[in-house]
């Protein structure tokens, strides 16, 4: 029995597969041209090429991307009302076809300089990554507020059933702030939909760099030896194949060597420093 997607669901899905396409083909195109860039052979009509706009002025493609995104939320926005799902569909296409062109560029917004190519560049990939996983998972059906239960919230009047309905959001949401202090992003991005992936990131030992283990650490070195050590052991097949996918889409497809990955992994896994009051004094 096949999976099928609500008629409701159509316009996030649509949204998805334009982003996705749009990255794909965007990182392409940037791909080519950069690697025509050292060629002295005029240029046919039909060639990608950079945008410009008089006197040496690079116009970026996350400038489009912002002008596409702008035009598509007010014509949502518009739509909210009397909209149709093909007149949302459209909108949420231009949408996904906008946030890509934008968060392809993320990193340049963050460091406000042009790093698409550089080390810092891979946060853009990291950022279109967390949004094909969000859409992916609301598209599914999971609900970002999946332990407030609204149905009961409205069904029952009693004091008791409210009042259990309110207290499992505060406990999940407690879990939530456990796991982001202890550095776990993406359980707690994923474990927002997945209640049970919240358990099990606050039990577990913190990210050693993560506030939880500067507040909780730093007086227990065996705690965070034991962090530092879990860290790196399951972190070093994420990194490969982060490295990996990350070169496949920038456009230079290799499998990372050892030395490679250990030095990622040596920028990414540090003990986070003692709170000051804990520092003695020198």
């Amino acid at each position: 029995m096949g999976f099928a997607i609500p008629h409701s669901r159509l316009p996030l899905l649509c949204c998805l597969i334009a982003f996705i396409l749009t990255f794909a083909v965007t990182r392409t195109i940037v791909r080519y041209i950069r690697s025509q860039a050292d060629s002295e052979a005029p240029r046919k009509w039909w060639q990608p090429r950079n945008i410009s706009a008089g006197d040496d002025l690079h116009i970026h493609h996350v400038v489009i991307g912002v002008v596409l995104v702008m035009v598509s939320g007010v014509t949502m926005v518009t739509l909210a009302v009397e909209g149709g799902v093909p007149e949302f569909t459209a909108a949420a296409i231009l949408f996904g076809i906008g946030a890509a062109l934008v968060l392809d560029e993320f990193a340049l917004i963050l460091h406000l300089s042009d790093v698409y190519w550089a080390e810092d560049g891979r946060t853009s990939v990291d950022a279109v990554f967390v949004a094909v996983a969000v859409a992916g998972l609301l598209i599914l059906g999971f609900s970002p507020l999946s332990f407030f239960d609204v149905d009961i919230w409205r069904s029952e009047q009693s004091l008791t059933a409210r009042t259990i309905v309110v207290l499992a959001a505060a406990s999940t949401l407690t879990l939530a702030v456990i796991v982001l202090l202890k550095g776990k992003v993406w359980t707690g991005l994923v474990g927002m939909f997945i209640t049970p992936l919240l358990v099990i990131g606050a039990v577990r030992l913190s990210r050693p760099h993560a506030p939880w283990a500067r507040w909780r650490y730093s007086n227990r070195p065996r705690k965070m030896r034991g962090a530092l050590a879990r860290e790196r052991r399951l972190r070093r097949p994420v990194v490969q194949a982060k490295l990996w996918l990350q070169d496949f889409i920038a456009g230079k497809p290799k499998f990372p060597d050892e030395t490679m990955v250990d030095e990622q992994l040596d920028r990414e896994i540090r003990a986070a420093p003692a709170p000051a009051d804990r520092v003695p004094a020198g």
